[in-house]
Formats: structure tokens, C-alpha cells, sequence
């Protein structure tokens, strides 16, 4: 009787687990296809075109999931394609299934109209997920944007200059770890090189931010969407960056950073990490020597806080919410790419940061192409343990303040710099950028 009374509950709770799994939609005799737009390389032959072949002559093929990619493009032009596509303008492509995306997207596209990736993934699933890329995608609506890669900053040497600049005044790789640190060596490498400057830097205002962020807990802004300038926690966090370029012992780059360390004009430089792709083995000086690079990179110097903040940037997946059968096939391929050995693999060839929580146990050991970008990982891998990841800014009109800001500073360092060499008092200088600062609306 004992046997046949656990025999049966043995059967009921078969039936129940039976009746609680969810079957497939996918039919690998007839296959799904979803269109896809990425902004990872517009060469044929780019990371995530050869990732996506590898999937559909792979799982692809034996779940029944065909991925095309039908538009590849950049960042700064995919929100207007997507919402041109979403409003059936004329000539516009057809709405792709799956697509890479901003979290702001999702509120220019309607987050309601997209794929909600928490129905997908259970919650052990993004456990596995760095918790700072997982949130920036969530919206009112839910996850809409899952993360599949990072970028963020990081400081970039002329190891090959930084060498015989060391030998000379002492000043070490570990001296640029803080804040202070960086700015001392700034100013012992302007005397040292006879007045030449020591950094140029992609993003300022975003360093002044993290600054603000670290030491008061958060950055203030006004109804207008730019700082509070009546915050002294703004005014000091600026001032820290103003004196410095006063002095002509940093810079706003005019371009990008990585244009002046690869010619010489300047040591190091401060912009995204994807920038390691514009770095070659070689640096050529004004005069037209040149010599190897040793390209060393560490991560951002840090303000001294109990919190250090680092930027992310960088878009998502996405997915249009059209049939169940298209969001399961869309989720069956972000989890095949977001795996973490293949997340590594992806992000070590565009200077990205990893998602996949288990990426950074690999960092140390992984067979990188050269040193450069076994640098580049190491600092990854430090900012990933030290420091904590935040969004950027998103109000209206934010970029374009910035711009203003940048253009202004890079019209005016030159002569603050000769200025300050004339003599003047570099704090008188350094207000003056502040009364600019105040300007911008």
C-alpha cells in the first residue's frame, strides 16, 4: 500500500512540474527570422556580424532561429532611423525585430512598445549580470534594454615617455591612481618637458560630475537641466579641474584624446576605453620621430571618496514587441551572446566592458592580442571592483550645453596658459572659466 500511495504521489508531481514548464515556440523545421540593426563596426567582417553567423550556423540552427542583420550604423544616428522606421516615414526601412538601443530610446520609441526582457530571464538569470548595466536599461515598462556591452573611461600613457619622464622626477604609475596625484605629476611634467601639456581630456564635465558625485553623494542640477552653480560642491569640483587647466597642465582635446598621445603633442589622455582601437604601436612626434608607444592604461584617478564613480555608456538590445514566438527566439540569442566567455571575447575586440558578471573572473588569465589591451582589461577589471558604474546625465538639451562648454574652454586655455606663464595668478584664471561655466543654458 506504501508503495502504491508514493508511486501515485510521484505521478502527481510529475504532472504538476510537466504542467508548469513552458513550451517552446520555436520549430527548427520552420525557422523564425528576426532582423537585426547594430552599431558594432560597419566592416563586413566586424565582431558581431562574425558572432551573429557563428550563432545561426550554430543554436540558431537547432532551435530554428535565422538573425539578419539589415541595417548596421552608429550610435549618434540609430534613435532617428529607429523612430522613422517606427512612424512608417517615407523611405524609411521596415522596423527591425531586434536592435541596439540608449535607455532613452526606449521613451522615443515607447517603452510599451518593446520587449519587456524580465518575461524572458528569470531572476537568477540577471543575477548573473553586472546590477548597474542590468538597471540602466529598466524603464516603467521593465527591463527594455538588455545590456550586452560597457564602455567607460580610462587614462591612456605614452609608456615609452612616461618611462624617461619617471627615471627623471620619480613619478610613478601609482602616483595617478587619485585625483591629486594626477594633477602633481600634471604639473611636474609641464616643468619638466619645458611647458608641454600633460593630458588632454575627451569628457571634463564629466569627470567634475563624478567628483561631485563621489564626495557629496550627488551632483545638483538646475530646473534648466545644466549644474547648480549656487551648489559649492559644484564650484569645487570645478575648480579642481579649472586650476589645472589654467596652467596648461591639462586640456580639453580638441578631438579626441587618443589624436594627441598618438602624435606626441601630449603624454597621456582621458577618453572612452573603445578608443583603444585608435591607438597604434607606434607614437610620431612633431619633429617626425617616432618610437613604440608601450601603450599603458590605468583606470580613472579617483577622488578619495568612501564611493568611487565610474561612467557607463553605451547602447543595448532591444527587441519590438510583436509575437511571443520573435521575443522567445530574440531572448535565446541575447543569452547565447551575453554568455560569458563569448561576452569576453566580444568586448576584447571593441575596448568594451564585459556584463557578464563571471567575464571578470577570466580578465587576468584570458590570452589577449598584445599588451596594450591586457592594460586596457587589468584597469577594466580594477574600476569593475572599486568602483561603483552610473549613468550619464539624460536631460533635453544636456549634450549640447556641453558642447557649448568645450568649445568655449578650448578657445580660451591657450591663453589662460600663456597667461598664467606671464605670471598671472592661476586661481584669478581658473575663476574666469568659472564665470563662463555660469553662462551656459
Amino acid at each position: 500500500m506504501k508503495r502504491i500511495i508514493a508511486f501515485l504521489i510521484f505521478v502527481i508531481l510529475l504532472i504538476g512540474m510537466t504542467g508548469c514548464s513552458n513550451p517552446t515556440l520555436l520549430d527548427p523545421g520552420n525557422p523564425v527570422t528576426l532582423s537585426l540593426w547594430h552599431v558594432y563596426g560597419e566592416q563586413a567582417d566586424s565582431p558581431m556580424n562574425q558572432l551573429i553567423a557563428e550563432f545561426n550556423a550554430t543554436i540558431g540552427q537547432e532551435k530554428g532561429i535565422v538573425v539578419t542583420v539589415t541595417n548596421v550604423t552608429n550610435t549618434s544616428k540609430i534613435g532617428g532611423q529607429l523612430k522613422s522606421a517606427l512612424n512608417e516615414e517615407p523611405g524609411a526601412p521596415d522596423m527591425p525585430d531586434l536592435f541596439s538601443a540608449h535607455t532613452s530610446h526606449a521613451g522615443l520609441l515607447g517603452a510599451e512598445n518593446l520587449v519587456n526582457w524580465k518575461d524572458w530571464f528569470s531572476e537568477k538569470e540577471l543575477k548573473e549580470y553586472v546590477p548597474e548595466f542590468v538597471d540602466s536599461g529598466i524603464t516603467d515598462a521593465g527591463l527594455s534594454i538588455f545590456p550586452v556591452s560597457k564602455s567607460s573611461y580610462a587614462l591612456f600613457l605614452n609608456g615609452s615617455q612616461f618611462d624617461r619622464f619617471s627615471s627623471d622626477t620619480g613619478v610613478t604609475y601609482d602616483d595617478l591612481a587619485t585625483w591629486e596625484g594626477f594633477f602633481d605629476a600634471a604639473a611636474k611634467y609641464y616643468e619638466w618637458s619645458g611647458g608641454k601639456t600633460f593630458c588632454a581630456m575627451d569628457y571634463l564635465i564629466r569627470h567634475v560630475e563624478l567628483d561631485i558625485q563621489s564626495k557629496k553623494g550627488e551632483a545638483t542640477f538646475a530646473e534648466d537641466g545644466w549644474f547648480d552653480t549656487s551648489d559649492p560642491a559644484v564650484y569645487d569640483s570645478w575648480m579642481m579641474f579649472a586650476e589645472p587647466l589654467a596652467q596648461g597642465h591639462i586640456a580639453v582635446s580638441e578631438l579626441y584624446s587618443n589624436t594627441h598621445v598618438t602624435t606626441g603633442e601630449m603624454l597621456c589622455g582621458i577618453g572612452s576605453t573603445a578608443s583603444i582601437i585608435y591607438f597604434g604601436e607606434t607614437v610620431t612626434y612633431p619633429d617626425n620621430t617616432s618610437e613604440e608607444m608601450n601603450l599603458r592604461v590605468l583606470p580613472l584617478p579617483m577622488s578619495g571618496a568612501d564611493v568611487e564613480y565610474i561612467p557607463q555608456s553605451g547602447v543595448g538590445l532591444a527587441a519590438l514587441k510583436t509575437t511571443d514566438q520573435k521575443a522567445e527566439a530574440a531572448a535565446e540569442f541575447v543569452r547565447w551572446f551575453t554568455e560569458a566567455e563569448r561576452n569576453l571575447d566580444f568586448v576584447v575586440q571593441t575596448g568594451y566592458m564585459p556584463v557578464c558578471v563571471d567575464a571578470y573572473k577570466e580578465i587576468e588569465s584570458y590570452d589577449y592580442p598584445n599588451e596594450a589591451y591586457k592594460s586596457l582589461f587589468d584597469a577594466i577589471r580594477v574600476m569593475h571592483e572599486k568602483y561603483t558604474a552610473i549613468s550619464r546625465p539624460d536631460f533635453d538639451g544636456f549634450y549640447g550645453k556641453t558642447n557649448t562648454l568645450y568649445d568655449g574652454l578650448r578657445a580660451m586655455q591657450g591663453d589662460l596658459a600663456d597667461r598664467c606663464d606671464a605670471g598671472e595668478d592661476a586661481g584669478t584664471l581658473a575663476e574666469e572659466t568659472w564665470e563662463f561655466f555660469k553662462t551656459i543654458k
